[in-house]
This record gives C-alpha cells, structure tokens and sequence, in this order.
C-alpha cells in the first residue's frame, strides 16, 4: 500500500515496503498509554506554565488562561508525542523519518536524537526558514521538495524503504496522540489548583493529535472541562467533520499564515475521539490570530506562531460562540520567523 503524508503536518495510511516499517496502527490510546507516556516524558520534557493576565480577561469578558507549549522543548506541544513515540521504539530500529512543515520536523529531531537514532525529515521548502534550520540543527538529514511539483509521499516512501526507517507520524499514531495527552493531564492538574472546576478548553487543531490527547486525558481526570478545537477560517476541516459526523477534506492550495496547522483532514484515529469528547469547533481569520499574537506578546511576553495563537483568538474574539464560565487555551507553539512576528507587531502593536 503506498504512504501517504499530506498537508502541514500530515501524515496518513503506512509507507510499506521490504524494509519499511510503517508506524503505529493500533487505535487511540486510552488512559493508560498517556499515563505510560507521562513516566516516559517525566524529565524529559517541560512542564508548561499555565498563565493568566488581567488585560487578556478583560478583553474576553471572562477568565482566560493560556498553557504555553511554546516553551516546551523545540518551541511547541509536538515535542510530548515525538518523544513518546521515538522512547517507545524496540531496540534495533534503524532510525525514523517524518514528513513535516516544521514543528513535528523538530520535536522528532531532538527526540531521535536524544535516542541516538538518525532522522530523515521530509519538509516543503516553502516550510518557514526557523523551522528548518532548526530541524537541521537538532542532528535531523532535511529533504526538501517542492509541495506544488513533487510527490512528498512518494519521496518519502523510497528514502524509508532504501534506509528501513520508522515513520513517525504527526497524529494518527497512538504514542503520538498519548504524549500530546500528558498536555491535558498537566491541564487538569494546574486548572484544579487555579480553582477552575468547569469551562472551556479550546486547543489549535490540525490534524487532531493534541485535541485528541487532551480531550482523553481530561475525560479521565477533569470531566467538567470541554475541549473545542480552533483552526483557520477556510481550513476548519475539523469543525466541519464534528459538524457532519464523518471526515471531510480540505481543498484549497494553503494560502494562510497559520501553516503549523494546515491539513487536508482531521486523523483516523483522531477523529472518532474529537467527535466523541469534543464540543463543535471554531474557526478565526488570520487578522484575528495577528492580533493574538500581539496581544500574547504585550500582556505575556510570549511569542507565537500564528497556528500557535488561534485558540487565543477564539477567546478573545470569538466569545460569543462560548458558553459560559473560564477558558483555557492552548498556545501550542512558539516557532515564528523573525521578520513574520516583527510584522505582526508592527501591525498591531499592543492589541487588543
């Protein structure tokens, strides 16, 4: 069967061949596998903060409180599932590879790293210059191609046979999905100590991997608290899918700044979870996720990357969509280039 890695971050069915080993196709994980996953990443990765700034509540017209993965390890949230994926590995692998636009590219970068493995990283060379320099500089072989003349899939299926190499994919593999999940076990830990007991839990959502492991971790732990993903207006293919109860796809050629979460279709596995524990997804403009990017910078001193910023923007902008009560949302990555963030401040300076 041939391999598929599409969109963003995406990637789909296994690369199989003679030497390819094609990755995980167990089903979601359940709470165990983000509890083994939580042993596994104890030490290894940040424990973010959960912040909250007075001028972002007002703003809101509600209590909002933002868990900043863009201090995680390698700037985003994907670093949790590569390291929970790559530690989980047999003894013997020869090494992985991923397909990537940048911040999975990374997280499996130090992760394969840090196991002393080699990582091959597929990547667009249109994929924003931090991100694959970055990439390149945690240890990781880039492979770039051009998305609008080569196959990716292909390419990336002949470099795993040749190198019989183990496929790490963004979301639709359930040691993927478990460590994105150790995101919501910290949330439910650090909302019961804010005093925060029910309300909205609003994730930026690409192919569903974080959204999936953060609705299973709270299903177990903080129940009252409902996760909604965010996308991109144009891009919400989640949101339309939870809508129509079954996958539907993305068409458009990606035009949007928010290129971490651009794909073509929420997961297999991640699917069925979001539809099951989730509430009806949103969807902001890019102009809105600038100016939370401005407004994270000025009342947080964080940076973002606009597909880290669209659950802020949800709940800055898009409160009338939410019920009522406190919000917590996921600033799930920090990876911007400089001269994308200078512009960003330098439109919006200190909004909202």
């Amino acid at each position: 069967m041939r391999g598929r890695c599409e969109g963003g971050d995406v990637t789909g069915a296994d690369l199989t061949g003679s030497d390819v080993t094609g990755g995980d196709v167990r089903g979601a994980p359940d709470r165990a596998a983000i509890e083994a996953a939580a042993a596994r990443l104890k030490g290894q990765a940040v424990v973010t903060p959960l912040l909250s700034s007075p001028f972002l509540d007002e703003v809101a017209g509600r209590p909002v409180y933002v868990k900043a993965e863009c201090l995680q390890k390698t700037g985003s949230f994907k670093f949790r599932g590569a390291w929970s994926a790559v530690s989980a590995l047999p003894e013997g692998v020869r090494g992985v590879i991923a397909c990537s636009s940048g911040n999975h590219a990374q997280g499996v970068a130090l992760a394969a790293r840090m196991r002393g493995l080699p990582a091959v990283i597929v990547m667009p060379d249109d994929a924003p210059r931090t991100k694959r320099e970055n990439t390149a500089a945690l240890g990781a072989e880039v492979v770039l191609h051009d998305r609008t003349r080569e196959d990716r899939d292909a390419l990336t299926e002949r470099l795993a046979a040749e190198r019989g190499l183990h496929l790490v994919r963004p979301f639709d593999d359930a040691d993927v999905i478990a460590g994105q999940g150790t995101c919501g076990l910290e949330i439910a830990v650090q909302a019961e100590a804010a005093g925060v007991s029910t309300g909205t839990v609003l994730t930026c959502c690409g192919g569903g991997g974080l959204t999936a492991g953060i609705a299973l971790a709270l299903e177990a732990r903080a129940p009252a608290l409902t996760v909604r993903p965010v996308e991109p207006a144009g891009y919400d293919d989640t949101a339309r899918s939870l809508a129509a109860g079954a996958i539907l796809r993305n068409e458009e050629v990606p035009t949007s700044i928010c290129d971490a979460i651009l794909t073509p279709a929420p997961g297999r596995l991640t699917f069925p979870v979001m539809r099951r524990l989730c509430g009806p997804g949103l969807a902001v403009t890019d102009d809105e996720a600038g100016r939370a990017m401005a407004a994270a910078f000025s009342r947080l001193k964080l940076v973002l990357e606009p597909g880290g910023a669209v659950a802020l923007a949800a709940a800055l902008f898009r409160g009338e969509a939410l019920a009522p009560g406190p919000v917590i949302v996921t600033a799930s990555g920090g990876n911007v280039d400089a001269a994308l963030f200078a512009e960003v401040l330098g439109r919006y300076g200190e909004a909202p």
